[in-house]
């Protein structure tokens, strides 16, 4: 396929981004140079203003509002059937596209037909990376994984290398992974649509390593890309922050569901029970100090 008939198109889920959803739209025409392609802001009944940063833009900029929030999940369900593109880029409102990121992205999908998503390397504002591909969620995740302390003292014990796996620069070589960020990755749409998208009983967090897990077991593969010349920057959490408790309860909820689906499969299967003891008790013990911050 030349590169003048490629067409992308920009799903973003927006909830209270602040001025942040504003600064991403501005990314878009760098990020996606050389390309045709259309964006779709879903807004989860903001109540801040933010998802009026979407009027206004160029036409190829829509937006979608939603009286009520319906969590991650359905909405960007919404925007995907919203468009018709052959690749879906998946986007934070909270993330912005360096110049040129998504050319390399749709480059490897076409290199490799088998390729599902792909992922770029993920940075913070301060050019670290954030560990956006990770290995499939177990038990273990907890102690070992993106924000564990484990993963701060000793980031390469083997562990913690196969939950978040390192982003090591490769040029512009890409290979597999279990799972990948749903903060930015570039989506075919055949295979979300061989799995009829995300699942919309997860309303916040670990939706993105449930739609992987679901798209491999179609035979299709996950890719990582973790090219420097193509990155995003990712502002973490901005848009739960607005809701902490909210979004807090939702992890946990969300651990559960994926646990219960895809790992300890079996309403009596006592590692299933061990989990929900586990989860809840982390979130009662980090919500408790969250209020304790507050005080």
């Amino acid at each position: 396929m030349s590169r003048d008939r490629l067409q992308a198109s920009i799903v973003i889920v927006n909830y209270q981004s602040g001025p942040y959803l504003a600064r991403c739209l501005s990314s878009l025409a760098a990020g996606c140079a050389g390309f045709a392609w259309d964006a779709v802001v879903v807004d989860n009944g903001s109540l801040d203003g933010s998802e009026r940063a979407a009027d206004g833009r160029a036409g190829n900029v829509r937006l979608t509002r939603i009286e009520r929030n319906l969590g991650f999940a359905a909405a960007a369900n919404i925007g995907v059937r919203a468009t018709t593109a052959p690749y879906v880029l998946l986007l934070n409102p909270d993330a912005r596209l360096t110049p040129g990121c998504l050319a390399p992205l749709v480059d490897d999908l076409e290199r490799h037909p088998d390729g599902a998503v792909v992922a770029p390397l993920v940075v913070n504002e301060d050019d670290t990376p954030q560990g956006n591909a990770r290995g499939d969620p177990t038990m273990m995740t907890g102690l070992f994984g993106r924000t564990s302390l484990m993963r701060r003292l000793v980031p390469r014990f083997p562990a913690v290398t196969r939950n978040v796996v390192p982003a090591d620069a490769s040029g512009d070589c890409s290979f597999e992974v279990d799972w990948v960020s749903g903060a930015c990755c570039l989506v075919r749409r055949q295979a979300f649509e061989d799995v009829e998208g995300f699942d919309e009983r997860y309303f916040l967090y670990w939706e993105d390593a449930d739609l992987c897990r679901r798209i491999r077991r179609k035979g299709w593969c996950i890719r990582f890309r973790p090219d420097p010349a193509a990155r995003v920057v990712h502002t973490v959490g901005r848009s739960s922050a607005a809701v902490s408790a909210q979004a807090m309860r939702a992890f946990h909820d969300s651990a559960y569901r994926y646990y219960a689906t895809h790992v300890a499969r079996g309403r009596v299967n006592p590692a299933r029970w061990a989990a929900w003891v586990l989860l809840k008790a982390r979130a009662w013990v980090r919500g408790r100090s969250r209020r304790q911050e507050t005080i």
